[in-house]
C-alpha cells in the first residue's frame, strides 16, 4: 500500500463502508474503507499541496471508494484556478459515483466564476454521466444568486440523459432555481421543457424545501404532467 493508503486504511470504519456500500452501489464491498467525512477532510488538510498528495491525484483510476472521495476533496481545496481545471479534467473521467462527483466544490470558483463558465458548459454537454453531474451541480452551486443569469437555465433544461444520477441533478437544479429564481424558473415548468420525469421530481423537491413559499408550491403541484406507463 502506498503511504496515503495506509493512512486511509488506519481511519476505516467497517459499519459506515456497510452503510456507504448501501447509498452508492456499484463497487465490490471491499472497495469501501467507511471513512467519515471529517477525517477524509482533516487528512486532505495535512497532505494538500504536498509531493505525497500531487503524486496521489496522478495516480489514477484509484482502488477504493473513499480514495476518489479524498481525490475530490483535494481538488476541491486547490486555489489555483488553472490548476484546478486540469486535476478535474484528469479526475472526472474517472469519476462512477454519486458522492465522489458531489464532493467536489472547488473553492476557486468563488473568485473565477467567469473564467469557469465555459468549462462548466462543456462539462455539462459531456456524454460522461457524472461529469455532466458535475457541471449541472456546479452552475447549481455558484450560478444561481448574484451571478445567475436566465440563459444558464437553458443549459440545464437542454439536457437529455437515460442516466438516474444525471436527472436528478437537472431536477434539484430546477427545483433551487425555482427556490431563488422564481419568476425566471417557473416558465421552463410551465411550458414543459424538461423531460417528464425531471419534470416531476423538480416540483416534488421544490415542494419539500423549506424556501418555496406556499403559494409558489400550491401553484406547483398543478403543473405535474402524468407520466406514461
Amino acid at each position: 500500500m502506498t503511504d496515503i493508503q495506509k493512512r486511509l486504511f488506519a481511519l476505516a470504519d467497517p459499519a459506515n463502508a456497510e452503510l456507504q456500500r448501501r447509498l452508492t452501489p456499484g463497487l465490490q464491498s471491499g472497495q469501501y474503507l467507511g471513512i467519515r467525512f471529517p477525517d477524509l477532510r482533516r487528512l486532505a488538510r495535512e497532505i494538500g499541496g504536498s509531493d505525497e498528495a500531487n503524486a496521489f491525484l496522478r495516480s489514477l483510476p484509484h482502488q477504493y471508494f473513499d480514495e476518489n472521495n479524498l481525490h475530490a476533496v483535494l481538488i476541491s481545496n486547490i486555489r489555483d484556478f488553472n490548476a484546478c481545471v486540469a486535476a478535474l479534467n484528469a479526475f472526472l473521467p474517472f469519476v462512477d459515483n454519486w458522492s465522489a462527483c458531489d464532493t467536489l466544490g472547488p473553492v476557486c470558483f468563488k473568485k473565477h466564476a467567469d473564467e469557469a463558465l465555459p468549462h462548466i458548459r462543456r462539462w455539462i454537454n459531456s456524454a460522461h454521466a457524472y461529469t455532466c453531474r458535475f457541471g449541472i451541480g456546479a452552475l447549481m452551486k455558484y450560478y444561481l444568486d448574484e451571478r445567475f443569469d436566465p440563459e444558464y437555465l437553458s443549459w440545464a433544461a437542454a439536457v437529455r440523459s437515460d442516466e438516474y444520477y444525471v436527472n436528478m441533478m437537472v431536477a434539484w437544479y430546477f427545483a433551487t432555481a425555482l427556490a431563488k429564481q422564481y419568476d425566471a424558473a417557473l416558465p421552463w415548468i410551465e411550458n414543459k421543457k424538461l423531460a417528464p420525469w425531471t419534470h416531476n421530481k423538480a416540483i416534488q423537491k421544490a415542494i419539500e424545501s423549506y424556501r418555496v413559499s406556499p403559494e409558489h408550491k400550491e401553484a406547483l403541484r398543478k403543473l405535474k404532467v402524468q407520466l406514461a406507463s
